[in-house]
């Protein structure tokens, strides 16, 4: 079986579509800080109100325990749809309009039930009086919720534009990489990201280790890190890595300066040392990593510039200070240059690109997943799209 997708539907006109998207998107004070995920929605959403369909738009916010809770309510999102598609887009259940948001599917304890039982009857609410289901949130496609597995199962069902997308990319970066390819990992911990080492050292050429669980790299191979994030528990997996790569034949590049500070904060005093030297500084052992530095981000740079195919997934450092985003700066920066397929994957790497001020035609692909995305390059089941005929690695 092969995806189904917007076209196995059949003529839309006059049919009742219920779409579930991943407009999951961060909100300050009621206001939307980050509207990518929204936007990334535009393209199947246009599709079918083009194709004369009434369309009903579901998605979760936050994390709400199952009960209604006003901070996360999709009100502003509806808003906001409303103003970058140019027309009027109703709210909750007793909305008419042409397309409506609903409320936060969250605010259901069934959405995410461990009961597959509970589940079905919720999906069975969300399709009364629906013809037809489209799956476009690929960032819950990793998660055997209502709205995701269950649903697509109630109505005749297919994925939207931006889950065949994403699964297109993702695919070249797992099925026959145009070489040379790199691979860029970040973020804080390297116990989420261990998986995707493993499923990705035979394919890659080069991974480059960056962000916070670089440390647990350094403190692997017998260096001081100071007061620097640092899982202990995952140094014997790290060793058997580097090992395994060199068995391999693929370069594991590890800094070889960082941008220490004397605490976490936007302020803090801070200098770039040596990456094996962390704590031959004036912070002694008191000493945070909270970037990379200069030279590793050079060194970094020309290796993603010099590739074919990169798929990066987290930031270098905590890109939030200013003080210490000069790493994940340069990295996107050289992802802009790939001649080849550039791939932000998702999370934090995609809404540092957007605060870091980089346009998103700058990049060959945005994942709206990071979860997702990580999940599918580990070669994990995603019954989110296995419901819609996709077949992915066993």
């Amino acid at each position: 079986m092969t995806l189904r997708t917007l076209d196995t539907l059949g003529a839309l006109s006059g049919r009742r579509v219920v779409v579930r998207c991943d407009l999951n998107v961060p909100l300050k004070d009621g206001v939307i800080t980050d509207d990518g995920r929204i936007r990334a929605s535009l393209p199947t959403l246009r599709r079918l109100l083009d194709a004369d369909a009434s369309v009903t738009v579901l998605s979760h916010l936050g994390r709400p325990e199952g009960k209604p809770d006003e901070r996360y309510s999709l009100r502003p999102v509806a808003v906001r749809l409303g103003e970058l598609l140019g027309r009027e887009v109703g709210f909750g259940e007793e909305s008419d309009a042409t397309i409506t948001v609903r409320e936060n599917l969250r605010f259901d304890p069934r959405e995410t039930s461990k009961d597959a039982g509970e589940r079905r009857s919720y999906a069975e609410e969300l399709a009364a009086g629906a013809d037809v289901f489209v799956s476009d949130g690929f960032g819950v496609v990793h998660r055997k919720q209502a709205s995701v597995y269950e649903l697509a199962e109630v109505l005749p069902s297919a994925a939207g534009l931006l889950i065949a997308a994403e699964l297109d990319v993702l695919e070249r970066l797992t099925t026959n990489p145009a070489k040379p390819y790199t691979v860029v990992l970040g973020g804080s911990k390297v116990s989420d990201k261990l998986g995707v080492i493993d499923h990705l050292l035979p394919r890659v050429d080069t991974l480059l280790i960056g962000g916070g669980m670089l440390f647990t790299f350094l403190a692997a191979q017998g260096h001081p890190v100071g007061r620097s994030l640092l899982e202990r528990d995952q140094l014997d997996a790290v060793r058997e890595y580097l090992a395994r790569a060199e068995t391999l034949g693929v370069r594991i590049v590890l800094p070889t300066d960082v941008v220490v500070a004397d605490a976490f904060a936007a302020d803090a005093h801070h200098e770039t040392v040596p990456a094996d030297r962390i704590e031959d500084t004036a912070f002694g052992a008191e000493a945070i990593g909270l970037d990379i530095g200069p030279e590793t981000a050079e060194a970094f740079a020309e290796a993603i510039s010099a590739s074919r195919t990169v798929f990066w997934n987290g930031p270098m450092g905590v890109f939030e200070f200013p003080a210490f985003a000069a790493g994940t700066q340069r990295v996107a920066e050289a992802l802009t240059e790939v001649d080849g397929l550039s791939v932000v994957g998702g999370g934090d790497s995609a809404a540092a690109v957007r605060a870091l001020g980089f346009g998103e035609d700058r990049f060959g692909h945005i994942s709206t997943g990071g979860g997702a995305s990580l999940e599918f390059l580990e070669g994990k089941h995603l019954p989110g799209l296995e419901v819609l005929g996709w077949e992915g690695e066993s």
